[in-house]
């Protein structure tokens, strides 16, 4: 929730905050999608550091949200416009830990297959109060004026998040304990040992005790996934580029709505007329209305299957999108009206986003749990970049063809959905 805060807080006054440096919108939609494309080029070098666990990944990512939310708030001071984008590509290496977040919810050292969808759940949770709380503050900071040439309306938020970063980075290094080297004992694993009928009973043999053991716990981690193989039929890769499409899709939409609100809401083209304030509120009621239903995901994961919760989403998300549509064409835009479309967007993306990840890791080996973590994060990267981008140039290119494009987005994936939606069956949980 904490790296959402950051990603969204600016998003508010950023444009504005842009122009007074002397860019545009389009530069201002860059400054809010580009942390992902440093944080996406951070990854891979950091793994290699990480020691297959999470405490190296958290300090590194704590270190740079704090330098990189200080940094965009120089840059007023400065009066540099290109200090804004400095920063934020350092608070972008601060966003790798997205890709360790989503791996720590589907480890199979510490986490059982009917728990994933569940804990991904939380995750969506968190990320939806992330996207309320970030531009609610952003634009009631914003509100503090510019008396000041150091703390002031553009600068504020990012202030107090250094300081919120510097906190937590001192509460996570005294209490964060790194997850165990070793595999789970079976006493943490849910169903009883299955027994293979061609191999002879164990009662028939003189095993000693710890390899008995370690013969359970395999056994019992092969009853809770469904049949695995190492090789990768052309199903199972299909699968594979349906959830990252997914993946993809769920951020490059949010995250071109968020970025998009403030300019088109303020902008002639809009009959609306809003200033920072008014669009960080907007954005927050719409992600603060969905949290009921991402409860109610919660509460439904262990009952639905993730192919279910996938469809539900991207349908309700879907029809966000056209009633978008019809209103811009019909040049029937009001405030309630956007923020049912806002409403329906949000909750259906976030919705649809949580079983991505989710859906894989029960589909493939264990063993393959880091590579499909890092093949999400990186379609949640190139979604968050294009979906800012896109945003910040909605106005220009036209609000009708800025719709058209995330519709036609979502309907590719549609028609991935619908091919392989026998393959995508997978447990509960």
């Amino acid at each position: 929730a904490l790296n959402q805060v950051s990603f969204f807080v600016i998003v508010s006054s950023s444009s504005l905050y842009a122009e007074h440096l002397g860019g545009t919108q389009t530069f201002s939609g860059l400054v809010i999608g580009i942390p992902t494309v440093f944080s996406g080029l951070a990854l891979l070098p950091l793994m290699k550091i990480d020691q297959h666990g999470y405490k190296r990944p958290l300090h590194f990512a704590c270190g740079s949200a704090l330098l990189g939310n200080l940094l965009y708030s120089l840059a007023y001071r400065a009066n540099w416009l290109y200090l804004i984008l400095i920063g934020r590509i350092v608070s972008g290496f601060g966003f790798t830990f997205w890709m360790y977040a989503k791996r720590y919810c589907s480890d199979s050292r510490i986490v059982g297959v009917r728990r994933r969808t569940t804990l991904a759940g939380w995750l969506v949770l968190g990320q939806g109060a992330g996207f309320t709380i970030g531009p609610f503050f952003g634009g009631l900071l914003y509100k503090v004026g510019f008396s000041n040439s150091l703390f002031n309306g553009y600068t504020s938020p990012t202030w107090i998040m250094a300081g919120i970063w510097a906190v937590f980075w001192a509460v996570a290094a005294m209490f964060f304990e790194d997850v165990p080297a070793t595999p789970p004992t079976p006493a943490l694993v849910e169903l009883s040992p299955v027994r293979d009928p061609e191999r002879p009973d164990p009662s028939e043999t003189t095993l000693a005790p710890e390899a008995t053991s370690a013969s359970a716990a395999t056994e019992s981690d092969a009853a809770l996934l469904p049949p695995q193989t190492e090789h990768m039929t052309g199903r199972r890769w299909g699968v594979v580029v349906t959830m990252c499409w997914f993946a993809m899709t769920c951020f490059f939409v949010l995250g071109a709505w968020e970025a998009n609100i403030p300019i088109y809401t303020g902008s002639p083209a809009s009959p609306l007329a809003f200033g920072p304030f008014a669009a960080g509120n907007l954005i927050a009621l719409g992600g603060l209305c969905t949290a009921p239903f991402l409860l109610l995901n919660l509460a439904l994961a262990r009952r639905v299957q993730d192919r279910h919760t996938l469809a539900a989403g991207a349908a309700l998300g879907l029809a966000g999108l056209l009633a978008a549509l019809v209103l811009l064409r019909a040049h029937a835009v009001a405030y309630g009206a956007l923020f049912a479309c806002w409403f329906l967007v949000a909750l259906g993306f976030n919705v649809a986003s949580t079983c991505t990840l989710s859906l894989l890791s029960k589909q493939l080996p264990g063993a393959w749990n880091t590579r499909t973590s890092l093949a999400i994060q990186y379609s949640n990267y190139v979604g968050r970049v294009a979906g800012g981008v896109w945003g910040g140039a909605g106005v220009k290119v036209g609000m009708v063809n800025y719709v058209g494009m995330q519709v036609a987005v979502v309907g590719i994936g549609g028609v991935l959905f619908s091919t392989l939606w026998r393959s995508m069956k997978a447990k509960t949980g």
